[in-house]
């Protein structure tokens, strides 16, 4: 039976989180109360029956490590495959590559040993929970190369503008990629590929010294290639600055984004955790927040969404915030468009604002 092998390559992906990405890199990020972005991309190959999973990581990855683990939480935790993360040998005297391709040729070993004659690569900016067996399916009847993952925006928005854009014929044959923004078909970064067929792309483009294996591999290789498009229907987001990164978790405050994201026949995995429920003290108020498990609330919470752990004193409000983990919030203190990286102290009586388009971002352990 065909089957996929997994691979989430975050070589080329932008680190324009500022604060958020002084410590991790961006797939490290928090993002819906109790998760981080890399868990979208990772439990949609679990749940696509993607048994071995290797991940391209090339810097800040301590945050990334601690979180994974040995992969038990996405079921990768196996004697036969699992999860592999595989940062660049930089000591082979014969490396000529850049880029990811300098990944590819030095982790040839995980795609020669793996049994699966495809590769689902992903990277972890698409927030989705999506069941690519269908994709699959449509790839191999379709007898295509390539097949892009794409997507339809009804409303194109600043974090779009870097995505490349998918034009294809009435059956789904890919003819052109561009960076027209008027074009609202997405590409998503998810795209499957035959595995001999991605080797033989990665030895040609590091003979022509190249550093990209999506854009001089395939992009510039469209007429050579059969290349089809799938298109994903259901909620997505697109996070890849801070802007995007608060606007997309504010949209989960609306009950039909949180059900259409997370109460799906397959569920978005993440690290365990043992702590107890929500403790909600007296006097204190909770309006269309999203809450996890470990905080205690003595104070104000309105349209925010508190990670594991937070402390919230007496006589404290925030509002249209995000709190990461096991942050403190002292007495009669005032939040409003802010972002508190994870073990930030605010003090008593502090007040922070920022704007809906600009919020006020703090960076992890600091005291405010």
């Amino acid at each position: 039976m065909d089957t996929m092998m997994g691979l989430i390559n975050l070589e080329h992906e932008h680190h324009i989180f500022n604060e958020l990405t002084y410590f991790r890199n961006g797939s490290s990020i928090p993002f819906g109360g109790r998760y981080r972005m890399i868990d979208f991309a990772l439990s949609n190959m679990v749940n696509s029956g993607v048994q071995e999973v290797a991940i391209f990581a090339r810097s800040k990855f301590r945050s990334l490590l601690d979180h994974l683990g040995t992969g038990e939480n996405w079921s990768l935790d196996r004697r036969n495959g699992g999860l592999y993360i595989l940062p660049p040998d930089w000591n082979d005297p014969t490396d000529m590559s850049r880029g990811d391709l300098q990944f590819f040729h030095n982790n040839r070993d995980y795609f020669r040993r793996g049994k699966s004659s495809y590769v689902l690569i992903s990277g972890s900016q698409f927030i989705s929970n999506t069941d690519y067996h269908d994709a699959f399916k449509f790839h191999l009847d379709r007898k295509a190369d390539v097949t892009l993952i794409s997507t339809k925006i009804e409303e194109l928005q600043p974090e779009h503008n870097s995505y490349f854009r998918i034009e294809s014929d009435d059956i789904g044959w890919v003819k052109n990629i561009t960076n027209d923004r008027k074009n609202p078909t997405l590409f998503t970064g998810v795209y499957i590929i035959n595995k001999e067929l991605l080797m033989e792309i990665v030895d040609d483009c590091i003979a022509y010294n190249n550093n990209h294996f999506f854009v001089h591999g395939i992009k510039e290789r469209l007429a050579d290639l059969k290349v089809q498009t799938y298109r994903h229907r259901g909620y997505s987001a697109f996070v890849n600055t801070i802007e995007s990164y608060y606007r997309q978790n504010m949209k989960l405050l609306a009950e039909e984004n949180y059900r259409e994201l997370f109460y799906q026949p397959t569920f978005i995995r993440t690290k365990i955790s043992t702590s107890p429920p929500v403790k909600y003290r007296k006097d204190s108020v909770v309006k269309n927040s999203i809450l996890a498990n470990g905080c205690t609330i003595a104070g104000e919470v309105e349209d925010s969404i508190l990670f594991r752990g937070v402390s919230v004193k007496k006589g404290t409000t925030i509002k249209n915030s995000i709190i990461m983990q096991r942050c403190t919030i002292d007495e009669g203190v005032y939040l409003e468009n802010v972002i508190l990286d994870k073990d930030v102290h605010v003090t008593e009586g502090q007040r922070i604002i920022g704007s809906k388009d600009k919020p006020y971002v703090v960076a992890k352990r600091q005291t405010v």
